[in-house]
């Protein structure tokens, strides 16, 4: 059970979710609500699509996992875990930082919403949950796993409400995974049950307003 935790956490890195979450609404068939409104990720061209993904990939996950890699390196962190609240600021900051660059090169790179907005939304969201938890995390040691399963739930289910047609089970998915991490995380005794739940569901709540609410044109 030991060995499973400690591969669930590796598998749902908070670094990964934002891209979990794009592939699942790029590639799992989907109908908007309406062609006019541009808001399907399903239907971009894929051209566009590996676009983003990479964009995402290097600012979500290469980016921030070198950078920790280089802390540790020189000991600015402990572990790669980051287990204790001092050593989390820093790489949290720099967590922020990326997802506020990849938020302003979309909309310098992709101006006047040429893309669906979740394009926009999901690093903007990113920044948010980053800020959040960077100042909780001067009183509890908020999950940080339960954070990205956290934004992964919030924004499929942001994205299915405007979707006239959607893969349930894609929903049951997110669903999974938010369990498995958070139950990887108890079982190694990472965090608190208030850490998980209360990471889990600000993340869930940021995301889905800030993807649900944010503007198209």
């Amino acid at each position: 059970m030991k060995v499973l935790s400690h591969l669930l956490s590796w598998i749902f890195l908070p670094l990964f979710m934002p891209l979990f979450g794009l592939l699942i609404a790029m590639y799992v068939p989907s109908s908007p609500q309406s062609l006019v409104d541009n808001d399907s990720l399903y239907l971009m061209i894929d051209q566009n699509k590996w676009v983003v993904l990479f964009m995402f990939f290097v600012f979500s996950a290469v980016a921030p996992g070198l950078s920790f890699v280089i802390l540790r390196a020189l000991n600015v962190i402990t572990t790669i875990d980051m287990e204790s609240k001092r050593e989390r600021l820093i790489p949290m900051l720099i967590m922020l930082a990326y997802c506020l660059l990849l938020y302003f090169l979309f909309l310098v790179k992709a101006h006047n919403n040429i893309l669906p907005k979740y394009v926009y939304a999901l690093p903007l969201a990113g920044v948010f949950v980053t800020a959040s938890f960077t100042l909780i995390n001067r009183w509890i040691k908020i999950s940080l796993h339960a954070g990205g399963a956290g934004i992964l739930s919030g924004f499929i289910f942001a994205y299915s409400i405007e979707q006239v047609e959607f893969q349930f089970w894609t929903i049951l998915f997110v669903i999974l995974a938010s369990g498995l991490t958070i139950m990887a995380r108890l079982f190694l005794r990472k965090h608190t049950p208030t850490e998980v739940y209360a990471g889990w569901s600000l993340a869930v709540m940021i995301t889905f307003l800030i993807n649900f609410y944010y503007p198209i044109g």
